[in-house]
C-alpha cells in the first residue's frame, strides 16, 4: 500500500451516490465514450464483436433518452494487423501507419454496421494534434463535431495514425478523448479500459489494493499510483488516463475511469451510479479560448519567475511581465505555448508567449518600459497576457 494514502484527496469515499452527483447525472447530456484497444479486443489480438455490439446497445439506450454520444475509438492498428494476418515485420512507425491505413476503414465499417442495428447514423472524424493546435482548424473541427451532434449523428473519432508524424501525433487515445471532450464541450468523459479504475496500489502486485471511488485533485501523490496497461495492446496506461482526466475536468467535464467489461457500464455511469473512479469537473471550467490553449498545444519551452511575479499571477490575476522572469528554458517563438514555473520549479501556469525565447533572454528582469530600447521593437508590455494564460 502507498504510504501517502492518508491525504484528503485519496480518502476512500462512501459508494452511495450523493445528491450532488444525482443532480449532476441529470446534466449528462453530452457524453464522450473512449474505448481502448484492450476493451474492444478483450485482451486478445482480435476485435471482440459481440462486446462491441453490447457497447453500442448501451450507447443506443442513452441516445433514445435524448443524450448526445461521441465515440472515441482505438483499434485501427489492431484491425489492420488482423486483416493482414499478423505479418512478422518490424514494429516501425511506417508499418504501424500501414496497419492503421488498412484497419481504419474496416473499423469504421464495423461501428457503422453496429449502430445501424439501432437506426443510428455515424460520422467519422480523424484528428491529429495539428487539428487542435491551429486555432482555425480547432474551430473547424469543433463546428463539424457540433453539427453532427445537432443532426443526431454519432461522431466516431480516432487519431489519423496513417499520416500522423511524431510532431503532430496526440500519441494515445486517452489524451485524444480529452481533446474531443474539450471540442465537444462534453458533460462527461468515460475512459473505459482493462482496469476497474484507479487503485491505492497496483492491483496486479498488491492483492490488498482498494479501488478509489473519487479523486478531487490530481497531484503527484495520485500520479504515483498510475501503472501500465495490463493487456499491452494499447498505447496508454493509467498515467495517460490521469493526464486526460486533468484536461477534461478543467474543461468542465466529469471524468470516470472504469472497466469496459463491467455490465451496463456506460448506462450505469451516465445515470449517476458510482462505478470506477470519478474525477469531478472543476467548478469554474475554462472559457473556450483557454480550453484550446490548455488542451491543444504542447509547451515549447518554459520560463521561471520570481516569487513576486508568482503571487501576482496566482493571487492578483495579473499578466506576466518581463521583470518577473528569472530564467528561460528551451527554444520557442512568439505565439508558442510555454509553461510558467515558480522559483521552486513548481509548474504554475501555461500560456501563449508574446516574445520568442531569444527576445526574453534580453529583456528578462527589465521593466516593461525598457523593452523597446533593448530590442528596438516591442510587442507590448507583457510576456504572457492574462487572457492567454491558464493557472494550473
Amino acid at each position: 500500500m502507498t504510504d501517502n494514502m492518508e491525504t484528503a484527496e485519496l480518502q476512500l469515499k462512501p459508494r452511495a451516490v450523493t445528491q450532488r452527483r444525482q443532480n449532476r447525472s441529470v446534466m449528462y447530456q453530452r457524453i464522450v465514450v473512449k474505448l481502448g484497444t484492450s476493451v474492444l479486443t478483450g485482451g486478445t489480438p482480435k476485435l471482440d464483436h459481440p462486446h462491441m455490439v453490447e457497447l453500442v446497445r448501451q450507447c443506443a439506450e442513452l441516445y433514445r433518452q435524448g443524450r448526445e454520444i461521441v465515440i472515441c475509438t482505438s483499434g485501427a492498428i489492431a484491425v489492420g494487423r488482423h486483416r493482414l494476418d499478423f505479418p512478422d515485420i518490424p514494429n516501425t512507425v511506417t508499418n504501424k501507419q500501414m496497419f492503421a491505413a488498412v484497419g481504419q476503414s474496416r473499423l469504421m465499417q464495423m461501428w457503422e454496421r453496429y449502430f445501424e442495428i439501432y437506426g443510428i447514423h455515424v460520422g467519422q472524424i480523424l484528428l491529429t494534434r495539428a487539428d487542435v493546435t491551429n486555432r482555425r482548424r480547432y474551430l473547424n473541427a469543433r463546428d463539424t463535431l457540433h453539427t453532427l451532434l445537432e443532426h443526431r449523428i454519432v461522431p466516431v473519432i480516432n487519431e489519423n495514425d496513417a499520416v500522423a508524424t511524431e510532431e503532430i501525433k496526440v500519441g494515445d487515445n486517452d489524451n485524444l478523448s480529452a481533446l474531443v471532450s474539450t471540442l465537444a464541450e462534453a458533460d462527461l468523459l468515460l475512459l473505459l479500459t482493462d482496469q476497474p479504475g484507479l487503485f491505492t496500489a497496483d492491483p496486479r502486485t498488491h492483492p490488498d489494493a482498494q479501488l478509489i471511488p473519487e479523486v478531487h485533485k490530481i497531484d503527484e501523490t495520485v500520479k504515483a499510483l498510475a501503472g501500465g496497461s495490463v493487456s499491452g495492446l494499447g498505447v496508454g496506461g493509467m498515467a495517460t488516463k490521469l493526464q486526460a482526466a486533468d484536461v477534461a475536468r478543467r474543461a468542465g467535464a466529469d471524468v470516470v475511469i472504469a472497466a469496459g467489461s463491467a455490465p451496463n457500464v456506460i448506462t450505469r455511469i451516465a445515470s449517476g451510479e458510482s462505478v470506477g473512479t470519478r474525477f469531478p469537473a472543476i467548478e469554474n471550467p475554462l472559457e473556450n479560448r483557454k480550453r484550446w490553449i490548455f488542451a491543444g498545444r504542447k509547451p515549447k519551452g518554459c520560463v521561471v519567475i520570481d516569487e513576486g511575479a508568482a503571487q501576482a499571477l496566482l493571487k492578483n490575476g495579473r499578466s506576466l511581465l518581463p521583470a518577473g522572469v528569472i530564467a528561460i528554458n528551451g527554444s520557442f517563438n512568439r505565439g508558442d505555448t510555454i509553461c510558467i514555473e515558480g522559483p521552486d520549479k513548481q509548474e504554475l501556469a501555461k500560456g501563449i508567449t508574446r516574445y520568442a525565447s531569444g527576445d526574453l533572454y534580453q529583456i528578462a528582469g527589465l521593466h516593461s518600459d525598457q523593452i523597446e530600447a533593448k530590442l528596438g521593437y516591442a510587442y507590448g508590455p507583457v510576456v504572457v497576457h492574462r487572457n492567454d494564460l491558464i493557472l494550473l
